[in-house]
């Protein structure tokens, strides 16, 4: 797998589980893992703390003035191996992940001007090749040339129901209702916001992972590069 990099995008629903695979696929092939979800929650997060979001609706003017302000990056944590987003040198990988972030990062996101900053910053990140990307427009906007394009999807209750898990297990107080709800909302959001909307790229390959493992999603598509890579 050495002998030719190639960029793999990874676009989908929310929930789905696209940072799960595609940061062990970066672990599995030595690639780069660039979390592009990741940024466009650090912004929603700059926005909070500044107080620019005010129920749900962001400040469009204060956030893209904002835009030169922040700076984000990832470094691989090998102690505890994960990938950690710095948001001006500071580690806001947990912060990120909460709920409130999570209610408000897809009316951030469909900001012109803050999706073309962040694109900006991941195509220069992905000249060199040997990258993963996830987030929903990687294979349609950001690497619409990507050798490999992964389309994922799972029914909304499956989808809830790992959030609610995964917050659950870090000890935040949620309710499930409210995640579903929340989920069913950023699909729509995604779908149908005017700039780079979620949608399967038509060279894409879909992955359905409703009933499989995280062992199972991983296999499925190192199977799919070493068929590119040969």
């Amino acid at each position: 797998m050495d002998r030719k990099k190639i960029v793999i995008a990874i676009d989908g629903h929310s929930s789905c589980g696209k940072s799960t695979l595609a940061k062990s696929l970066a672990r599995n092939l030595g690639y780069t893992y660039i979390d592009s979800g990741a940024m466009y929650r650090a912004v929603t997060l700059f926005a909070l703390r500044n107080g620019w979001i005010t129920d749900g609706r962001p400040d469009k003017d204060k956030i893209i003035s904002a835009l030169s302000e922040i700076k984000i990056n990832f470094k691989w944590d090998g102690i505890n191996e994960k990938n950690v987003t710095f948001l001006n040198g500071e580690d806001v990988e947990e912060e990120i992940r909460r709920l409130e972030v999570s209610q408000n990062v897809s009316p951030v996101s469909t900001i012109p001007e803050v999706r073309h900053e962040m694109v900006k910053q991941q195509r220069e990140n992905g000249k060199r090749k040997g990258i993963v990307m996830d987030g929903r427009d990687i294979g349609t906007v950001v690497f619409p040339d990507a050798e490999l394009k992964i389309f994922m999807t799972a029914s909304p209750e499956i989808r809830a129901r790992r959030r609610f898990m995964e917050l659950t297990e870090k000890g935040d107080t949620v309710d499930f209702k409210e995640i579903l709800q929340n989920v069913n909302e950023r699909d729509t959001i995604d779908s149908e916001r005017k700039t780079s909307p979620l949608k399967k790229a038509d060279d894409a390959i879909e992955l359905d992972n409703s009933f499989l493992t995280r062992e199972e999603q991983l296999s499925w598509t190192l199977n799919k590069v070493k068929e590119i890579i040969g």
